[in-house]
């Protein structure tokens, strides 16, 4: 037992002496969607601003697939000296522990909360040809044709995001899933499908040529982008739930300091009037935390994406 206690405060002693430094070398930010997408902008727009506060490169690795399953397990599995961590977002956070038999993680013991980062905005769109221009004739138009809405989804994010929808309605309407929202967005300007919960990236400049509408937002302010749009709640929706959130993660039991040095750095990021103005035209609204709060969050939305899971018999798979 004494040699026992004694390493452990070995081990505790070199943490400290390491987190003193920190950082001393590059950090790797990993990023489970690809380069162009608009979490990969968001973390090289944090990175630019972060590395130039505390020296030392921020190097932004994208690892997508797998609803960022697969880079999740990734940052699990590394060092937990804060030289490599995560922008994650609900979908392998929340989406995947929710829809998955047996997640390659445990989002609420396996990652260290670093800090909120922000909330995406998506819209919920249909076609030009949907007679309907308010979500509450959308929801009219599904009870009138019963089985004749179809919703493609990119995301998990997309796919839970309008079976909250029609589950608080009570409409049928079928799920079309898709790899990513691009071609997703590609079959509802088409009119293979009807309507698509997604990113403002994707479907506003489609809504601004006419191709599309957009009947609300999901976050609980409109959209400087779109600002006739209602949100959600506005539409009718006042118990919607989900978030598309943003948060950034390191590995289990990373030394608090080290957690510390993070979290001041990118808050400090978050407040710059640069980096604000970036953020606006990725449509994205920040909103740095402590770690407590974002670990809250997680657990939170687990949950939320739990229940809409199993209440729309959605089957894990």
């Amino acid at each position: 037992m004494r040699r026992l206690l004694i390493a452990l405060c070995s081990i505790a002693a070199a943490m400290q002496v390491a987190a003193a430094g920190f950082p001393d070398k590059p950090i790797r930010l990993v990023v489970h969607f690809p380069a162009g997408s608009s979490t990969d902008a968001i973390g090289r727009i944090l990175a630019e601003q972060v590395s130039a506060k505390l020296k030392q490169p921020i190097v932004v690795d994208n690892k997508p697939g797998a609803d960022g399953a697969i880079a999740a397990a990734e940052v699990k599995r590394s060092p937990a000296d804060g030289y490599t961590i995560m922008l994650a977002t609900n979908s392998p956070m929340s989406g995947v522990p929710a829809m998955k038999k047996s997640a390659p993680y445990d989002v609420t013991k396996d990652f260290t909360p670093i800090t909120d980062v922000g909330r995406y905005n998506f819209f919920v769109y249909v076609n030009s040809q949907v007679p309907a221009k308010t979500l509450p004739e959308l929801v009219s138009y599904a009870k009138a044709n019963p089985g004749k809405l179809s919703y493609g989804a990119g995301n998990v994010t997309g796919q839970l995001s309008f079976a909250s929808i029609a589950l608080t309605s009570k409409i049928d309407a079928t799920h079309v899933p898709y790899k990513g929202e691009p071609p997703a967005m590609t079959d509802l300007i088409g009119g293979r499908i009807q309507v698509m919960v997604a990113t403002a990236g994707t479907g506003v400049p489609h809504v601004q040529s006419g191709k599309l509408r957009a009947l609300a937002t999901i976050l609980n302010k409109r959209s400087p982008v779109l600002p006739d749009v209602p949100t959600i709640r506005e539409a009718g929706f006042p118990n919607f739930l989900i978030e598309p959130w943003a948060g950034l993660f390191g590995p289990a039991n990373m030394p608090k300091d080290v957690v510390n040095v993070l979290n001041r750095a990118f808050s400090d990021a978050m407040k710059d009037p640069a980096v604000l103005k970036k953020m606006a035209g990725q449509d994205f609204a920040l909103s740095p935390s402590t770690p407590e709060a974002l670990g809250a969050l997680v657990k939170r939305q687990l949950e939320v994406h739990r229940d809409i899971a199993r209440e729309a018999g959605i089957e894990p798979d």
